[in-house]
C-alpha cells in the first residue's frame, strides 16, 4: 500500500516542507499523518478523504442516506461505533458500511459479524457524516429507552444508587442494570453529543423537568414524574462527592467523566425550592481545542485593534458580557497569540476552562481562603509578564489589577455588564477611583454570542416591511435586501440554527475619553464619545449583529434577542 504523504505530495500539491513538519509533529505528539496536515490546514478533509480513498481503493461518498434502518443499535455499543468510525447503513437505495478510517479493518471485521454482514460492500465517508449517522440511529431508540427506564424506577431498591463511578472509565461503556443510573448515564451523553452547556433539573409540583442549554437556548430533554426526583438528585449528588442528606443549604460540586474519547468536566450546583432541590450540571469539555481569534467573529478593523490591544506592554484589557457568552474563550484565543517562552504568563480562575501549554494557572478555593484577590496579589510577586484575573468580582481585586496594570504588567480580566461603557461606571461604583480607571484601562470588549444559520437548510427570504418596523429597522435600507434563515433540517435539530458566533463592542480609551472619565462616570456619554470619536469609531453590539446578519451568518431575531 502506498504511503499517504507520497498520494498527498503527488495528486494534491501538498509541499516535501510540510509532510516533514507534520512527520516531526507526529514524532512529538502523536497522531497521524492526515488528521496533522489537516491540523496545520495544508489539507482540508475532503483532500484527505480523497487520498484514502486512492490509497486503498475505497469508493468515497460524500453524503449519507437518511432513510436508514437503526436495526444495530440493540446489537453494538455507541462508544465501539464513534471509536472506530464507522456506521452499518441499510437504506432503499442500498445497504453497505460506512467508514471514516480505512485501517480499522480489523474492527470492521469485528463490526460485519456482530450485525452478521460478513462481505458486505463497504464505502469511504467524513468522520461528520458517520458521526451524525450514528447519533441519528441511536436517537431513533433514545426516548423509548428513557421511557422504560422511567418506568423501570419504580420497582428499583434503593440502594443501588450507590454505585461507584469509575473517574477513568467511558460513561458508553457502562452496562448497569441500574435504572437511576441508566437514566443519569442517558441525560450526560446526550447532553455531551448535543454540545450542551447546562443540563438543568428542575422540581414542580407534579413533575420533574430535566432539560439541557445547547447554542444559548434551553430545550426540554424528559420529564420523569415527581416521585422518582429524589434518586435522581441523590445519584447526581453521589458523582459529585456531596452530602445527600443536606437537602436545605445550596451545595456546589464537582464530575470528572468520560464519553466517547471526550474528558468532561461538570460543576454541580444544587439550589433547594419550594418543591424540592434543582440541580444546574455545567459541562466544560476538556478536551475541546481552542477557538483561533480569527475564527470567532471579529470583524477586521476590530481584530487589528484587539491585536494591539493583546501585544501592548502593560494596561487592562476587560472583556464584558453575562455568563456564558463566550467572555474566556476570547481571552484565551488572546492568549494563545502571545503565549510564547519569552513571556511568563500566569491566570487565576474559577474554574479552568482550557488547560495550556506554557501558562501557569492557578485554581480559586474560596473554602481555604485562595480567593481571586488573595490569588492576584500572590500572582504579581511570581515575576509575570501577563496576568489574566477570570473576574474582577470586588473592590480588592480591581484595586490589585490596577496596580499590577500600573507597575508594567498586561492584564485580562471579564466583568459583568450590558455594555462596553457600562463598564467603567461599574468600576467606580466598586470604589475605583476615576483616575485609576482612566489611567489603567486600555480597552473594554463588549461581547454576546448569536446562533450561526444552520448551513445545510439555509434559505433566503425578504423580511417584512412591518417586521423590521417593530424592530426599529428602517425598511427603505433593507428594500431589495435578501436575508437568510434556516429552515429547520436533521442536522440542526429543527432548529434552522447550528453553532454560535460573536458580536463584538470595542471601546478603545482615547485620551479624549480618559479625560471625560475623570469628569463622569455616565456610562451614556462615555457610550457617544467612543461612537463618535474620530480615531475609533466603535461599532455597537446590535451594530455588529446587523453587519452579520446581512452578511447571511445569523438571523434578525438572533440579533435582537442578545441585544
Amino acid at each position: 500500500m502506498r504511503l499517504l504523504g507520497e498520494i498527498l505530495q503527488e495528486s494534491f500539491g501538498v509541499s516535501a516542507e510540510s509532510i516533514e513538519t507534520a512527520l516531526a509533529l507526529q514524532k512529538e505528539k502523536g497522531g497521524r499523518i492526515g488528521e496533522l496536515l489537516i491540523q496545520l490546514r495544508k489539507i482540508n478533509e475532503n483532500d484527505l478523504l480523497n487520498a484514502r480513498s486512492l490509497q486503498c481503493g475505497m469508493e468515497v461518498l460524500h453524503t449519507l442516506p437518511t432513510d436508514f434502518e437503526p436495526f444495530f443499535v440493540p446489537l453494538v455499543p455507541i462508544g465501539f461505533l464513534k471509536k472506530f468510525k464507522m456506521v452499518p447503513i441499510a437504506a432503499p437505495s442500498g445497504s453497505f458500511i460506512a467508514m471514516a478510517d480505512p485501517l480499522n479493518f480489523q474492527q470492521l471485521d469485528d463490526l460485519q459479524h456482530r450485525i452478521q454482514w460478513d462481505g458486505i460492500k463497504t464505502v469511504l465517508t467524513s468522520q461528520n457524516e458517520v458521526f451524525v449517522a450514528i447519533n441519528s440511529a441511536y436517537d431513533m431508540t433514545r426516548q423509548a429507552v428513557a421511557d422504560q427506564v422511567m418506568q423501570d424506577m419504580d420497582e428499583e431498591n434503593p440502594e443501588s444508587i450507590f454505585s461507584e463511578i469509575e473517574e477513568t472509565s467511558d460513561l458508553l461503556d457502562d452496562t448497569s442494570d441500574t435504572p437511576v443510573i441508566k437514566l443519569i448515564n442517558l441525560v450526560l451523553s446526550q447532553a455531551v453529543r448535543d454540545n450542551a452547556s447546562d443540563i438543568h433539573i428542575e422540581s414542580y409540583k407534579d413533575r420533574v423537568k430535566i432539560r439541557k442549554r445547547v447554542d444559548g437556548i434551553l430545550d426540554d430533554m424528559y420529564s420523569p414524574p415527581r416521585h422518582i426526583q429524589g434518586k435522581l438528585i441523590s445519584r447526581v449528588k453521589i458523582m459529585a462527592n456531596m452530602d445527600i442528606a443536606e437537602k436545605r443549604l445550596p451545595q456546589d460540586g464537582r464530575i470528572e467523566i468520560r464519553i466517547a474519547d471526550k474528558n468532561i468536566d461538570i460543576r454541580v450546583s444544587t439550589l433547594p425550592t419550594s418543591f424540592g432541590e434543582r440541580v444546574v450540571m455545567r459541562l466544560l469539555d476538556k478536551s475541546s481545542s481552542l477557538v483561533p481569534l480569527t475564527d470567532l467573529g471579529f470583524s477586521e478593523k476590530d481584530l487589528g485593534q484587539f491585536l494591539k490591544l493583546i501585544k501592548a506592554p502593560h494596561g487592562i484589557v476587560l472583556v464584558t458580557g453575562p455568563t456564558g457568552s463566550g467572555k474566556t474563550t476570547t481571552l484565551y484565543s488572546a492568549l494563545s497569540i502571545i503565549n510564547k517562552p519569552d513571556i511568563n504568563i500566569i491566570t487565576v480562575e474559577d474554574p479552568i476552562e482550557y488547560q495550556m501549554q506554557g501558562i501557569s494557572q492557578v485554581q480559586v478555593n474560596p473554602k481555604i481562603g485562595l480567593t481571586f484577590a488573595n490569588g492576584l496579589r500572590t500572582i504579581v510577586r511570581q515575576d509575570p509578564d501577563v496576568i489574566l484575573v477570570g473576574e474582577i468580582r470586588d473592590l480588592e481585586t480591581a484595586e490589585i489589577a490596577i496596580h499590577a496594570a500600573l507597575t508594567g504588567h498586561l492584564v485580562f480580566s471579564t466583568l459583568h455588564t450590558n455594555d462596553a461603557a457600562s463598564a467603567v461606571t461599574r468600576l467606580i461604583d466598586m470604589g475605583v477611583e476615576p483616575f485609576l480607571v482612566s489611567s489603567a484601562v486600555n480597552a473594554i470588549l463588549a461581547q454576546r454570542l448569536v446562533r450561526k444559520i444552520c448551513p445545510h437548510c439555509r434559505e433566503s427570504y425578504m423580511p417584512p416591511d412591518s417586521f423590521l418596523e417593530k424592530v426599529g429597522l428602517s425598511p427603505i435600507k433593507f428594500s431589495g435586501r435578501e436575508l437568510y434563515r434556516g429552515a429547520g433540517c436533521g442536522q440542526c435539530m429543527e432548529t434552522g440554527y447550528k453553532g454560535r458566533i460573536g458580536i463584538y463592542e470595542l471601546m478603545v480609551l482615547t485620551p479624549k475619553m480618559k479625560n471625560l472619565i475623570l469628569t463622569t462616570s455616565d456610562a451614556g456619554q462615555i457610550k457617544r464619545e467612543a461612537l463618535f470619536s474620530q480615531k475609533t469609531g466603535m461599532m455597537t453590539l446590535r451594530q455588529d449583529g446587523l453587519r452579520k446578519v446581512l452578511a447571511g451568518l445569523t438571523t434578525l431575531e438572533e440579533v435582537f434577542r442578545v441585544t
